[in-house]
């Protein structure tokens, strides 16, 4: 990788600057649906399989999409398919402010939105990752979460507001608008440049994944990423509906902490969290901050299995926990699978380790409206069961992390020369 861009373009580090604002941009409306869903899974009388669909589809659609698209900037300048992503984005948001009025059309416009992301999301990550050098990579990374997750915890809030202002239908389109501005940006501001794929040291073709599965070390912060993934969009999906059910159910409904503003307040906690962590993880390790994150989570999903609906202030408290522990290692696994990969593959390494999140993203949303519905609907029981459930799954998660002792990055403590 070269410091900065070829040509005339901008330095590597405003690169950055830009990359990560446009990012805010496009993701402003990932999560207004989540804020909206109570409200509309009334107004169109779904159930809450139904309402887990129309969250999951967005991730069902990415995982579907990012191996073709992010493999593809290892042949193809990522400024092009991030442009197309962006378009994407910008179609889905608007099909769903203008046309939605029911579950299936909810659907669609969800999973053009997810596609879009698809073509966004780790391909701005391998943008940077092309035009910055190795060292500012992982802060490279670390900002490029940050900005999503920025924008993803101001989307809670900023959907809910917008919604009550000029109804539901305009939040969409204003995140549409948003999206749009971000197409602007990076199209004016990114130079275009020629695609220089280095090859392959075995001669691989474009879209033979064998390699990269291939890749212990990658892999290892793969599957991670995926557990990590599944609970952290099962967390954004329900964490209004949880809230909601648990001041109503708790005489606690009229409080000016509302449900929208506390989702917005963890998910700023946990970009704050997910940005320190990187650095945490350079200073004492990668695998032992990505560890103790992971077991972190067990605690607090546990935590709110027991105690979580019995009031409302108990739930705040530990949904607010759980927000910095959730995101603590989210952008030391990505760097990990970036920084471990061989570099020719680096576009096809993180289309896998994108897939098997968002596979992740796509499973956990889905299952937790499963297991309301199989345990009777909103209700303590039901709760206490799809938190369990998290805990359960994160517990694995640990145990093969913990076995298939992934690389450190050059610059972590521990790293060995080869690294």
């Amino acid at each position: 990788m070269s410091s900065s861009p070829s040509g005339s373009g901008p330095t590597a580090g405003r690169l950055v600057a830009i990359v990560c604002a446009a990012q805010v941009l496009v993701q402003i409306g990932a999560y207004f649906w989540p804020a909206l869903l109570p409200g509309l899974t009334d107004r169109w009388a779904l159930t809450y399989t139904q309402a887990g669909w129309i969250t999951a589809v967005f991730y069902g659609a990415y995982m579907l999409s990012v191996p073709i698209l992010v493999t593809l900037t290892d042949r193809i300048d990522p400024r092009r398919i991030y442009l197309l992503g962006v378009g994407l984005t910008i179609g889905g948001h608007l099909y769903f402010g203008l046309a939605a009025d029911g579950f299936w059309s909810a659907v669609l416009g969800r999973a053009l939105a997810g596609v879009g992301w698809a073509g966004t999301y780790m391909t701005g990550l391998k943008l940077l990752a092309d035009r910055v050098d190795d060292r500012l990579m992982s802060r490279a990374v670390a900002a490029h979460a940050a900005g999503i997750g920025v924008s993803g915890a101001l989307s809670f809030a900023t959907g809910d507001a917008i919604a009550r202002l000029a109804g539901w239908e305009s939040a969409f389109i204003a995140a549409g608008v948003s999206a749009a501005g971000a197409w602007c940006m990076v199209a004016a501001a990114v130079p275009a440049r020629r695609a220089r794929p280095a090859p392959a040291a075995d001669g691989g073709k474009l879209f033979d994944f064998r390699p990269v599965f291939r890749n212990r070390s990658a892999m290892a912060y793969a599957i991670a990423y995926c557990v990590h993934t599944l609970e952290m969009n099962a967390l954004r999906g329900w964490a209004v509906a949880f809230l909601a059910y648990v001041a109503g159910s708790t005489g606690a409904a009229g409080t000016a902490l509302s449900p929208t503003l506390v989702a917005t307040g963890f998910a700023l906690l946990g970009v704050a969290a997910s940005v320190s962590g990187n650095e945490v993880a350079i200073r004492v390790g990668r695998r032992k901050l990505i560890r103790a994150a992971m077991a972190g989570s067990i605690v607090i999903a546990a935590a709110l299995a027991f105690a979580g609906t019995s009031s409302y202030a108990v739930a705040v408290t530990l949904l607010g926990v759980y927000g910095v522990v959730v995101w603590l290692d989210s952008s030391s696994l990505t760097a990990g699978a970036a920084g471990t990969a061989e570099s020719s593959r680096r576009g096809a390494t993180l289309a896998v380790h994108s897939m098997l999140g968002y596979a992740g993203g796509f499973v956990g949303p889905l299952a937790v409206g499963w297991v309301l519905d199989l345990f009777g609907g909103m209700m303590p029981a039901a709760w206490a069961a799809a938190f369990l459930m998290i805990a359960c799954l994160m517990t694995l998660a640990l145990a093969a992390f913990w076995r298939m002792r992934p690389r450190e990055l050059a610059g972590d403590r521990g790293a060995s020369p080869s690294s």
